[in-house]
């Protein structure tokens, strides 16, 4: 057993999502989307790098050694799997250690809108998951992979860096790969996806320009392509797709992308009221009207038509995080925080900021 193994147990035993170890400081647990401290000494940098590369591989070390950081995933049997950052930071080195639970959760066990099958079942096209750092879009999208592993008959290649939850082959084929491990890169990884007779491609981290139009790419040619993006609405998602490309390439992106979009699910991860978590989402599909929109460059014009086909399963988060504040399960100050359209959210706010009340 690895000597840093009794810090993941600890992680287990206090409900922590996260473990932060760090040169010059204690350890700390982030608990329900707060960080909080361990009674134990602060880390010597010599000390912490012994644990840290203790776990990881010759080929990882090489990495951070040449690169000042590296992601890895880490696993102890019958507990969890864990997904690492190690890198170099002021005061020496610093890690910093995500729970992937060994269980995969299904879309009934995370409560999320029935509507999301609709998204699991499509033939072809791209659906996009997306959210800050920390807002569940992992999980989320395997209990997605989960929900097509149990109903169809279907060849399933995910590409993620590093791999963070791994999938039991049920009625699918279900191949995983890591990008430093497995493949050179994400590009790489998507050039030969194409010859490896995918149905569902699930691309963990859609980061640039050419890893954008590979996944595009596909999505056009009959494959369901998953993928995520860091952005907090649906609109802004399509927009940043599209700002990725030079100005010259954007008319043929538009195109591209209303015709191969599919959907986009938007999530936030709040703090409830009694305790624990709470993901909001934003759900858009791209029908017809949408997709008109992308051509025409009136994306402004998309949560119009959310609001407006809300009985298709459309979903703005703003009318999310109102319907859960106005529930009592969050508070104002949680909805505020979270929200897209934040004056929507002052007149619930005890003490609203100045700057929006002038």
């Amino acid at each position: 057993m690895a000597k840093i193994d009794a810090f993941f147990n600890l992680m287990i035993e206090l409900g922590a999502s996260d473990l932060h170890l760090a040169s010059g400081q204690p350890p700390m647990v982030r608990i329900n989307g707060e960080i909080e401290r361990i009674n134990y000494p602060a880390f010597d940098s010599d000390i912490l790098k012994q644990l840290v590369y203790e776990i990881a591989t010759e080929e990882k070390i090489k990495v951070f050694e040449e690169t000042g950081d590296v992601d890895f995933a880490y696993e102890i049997p019958k507990l969890s799997r864990f997904r690492v950052n190690f890198f170099n930071q002021i005061r020496g080195i610093a890690a910093v250690f995500r729970v992937i639970p060994s269980k995969i959760l299904t879309l009934d066990d995370l409560n999320l809108p029935p509507v999301l099958a609709k998204l699991c079942f499509l033939e072809n096209g791209l659906v996009l998951v997306t959210g800050p750092t920390g807002s569940g879009k992992s999980t989320t999208l395997a209990a997605m992979i989960d929900k097509v592993n149990k109903s169809k008959k279907r060849h399933i290649l995910t590409i993620e860096d590093p791999v963070e939850f791994v999938h039991k082959p049920m009625l699918c084929s279900i191949n995983h790969r890591e990008v430093g491990v497995h493949t050179k890169s994400f590009t790489s990884a998507l050039k030969g996806a194409l010859r490896e007779d995918p149905d569902i491609i699930l691309v963990g981290e859609m980061r640039d320009l050419e890893t954008i139009s590979l996944a595009l790419e596909a999505a056009s040619t009959g494959h369901l392509v998953f993928g995520t993006l860091h952005t907090q609405s649906a609109p802004k998602t399509i927009d940043r797709i599209i700002d990725v490309f030079p100005a010259d390439e954007q008319e043929k992106t538009r195109i591209s992308l209303a015709e191969s979009l599919k959907g986009i699910v938007a999530q936030s991860l709040l703090r409830k009221k009694e305790g624990g978590r709470i993901a909001a989402l934003e759900i858009l599909f791209c029908n017809t009207a949408v997709a008109n929109l992308i051509r025409e460059r009136k994306t402004h014009q998309i949560a119009t038509i959310m609001q407006t086909q809300k009985k298709l399963g459309m979903t703005l988060l703003d009318d999310v995080l109102e319907e859960l504040l106005q529930a009592d399960i969050i508070t104002a100050e949680s909805a505020y925080e979270k929200a897209n359209n934040k004056e929507k959210f002052v007149k619930y706010l005890k003490n609203p900021p100045d700057a929006l009340l002038s």
